[in-house]
């Protein structure tokens, strides 16, 4: 049997919209000296490959794109936005259970 493992995409200020355009993607607002933000990163990666091909699951370090971040008043992280076709449908402060994304990840899908 030929298991295909889905990553956690990086993404910065330049491709962000495109990322987001389409579609269900789970965006991680970040940085590497957070040690929560560590934390939700395992975490994102057990999301990633429950939800597969049905979702994106991306990460955006905000030291280095604040111009994303501003937008979307960040002032805490880890803070997770949940997109659908390009419109945030759910957002997240702190570290979240692989089970709570996955859930709502699921609930986007079908509404």
């Amino acid at each position: 049997m030929n298991t295909i493992k889905k990553e956690v995409v990086n993404v910065n200020d330049q491709n962000f919209e495109k990322l987001i355009s389409t579609g269900v993607v789970l965006v991680d607002f970040w940085a590497p000296w957070c040690a929560p933000c560590r934390m939700q990163g395992t975490i994102l990666h057990e999301v990633a490959e429950s939800t597969g091909d049905k979702a994106t699951i991306a990460k955006l370090d905000v030291d280095d794109n604040n111009h994303t971040a501003a937008r979307y008043n960040i002032m805490s992280i880890p803070t997770l936005i949940l997109f659908k076709d390009g419109k945030p449908v759910n957002q997240f402060v702190g570290v979240q259970s692989k089970d709570t994304l996955v859930r709502h990840i699921e609930k986007a899908l079908v509404n």
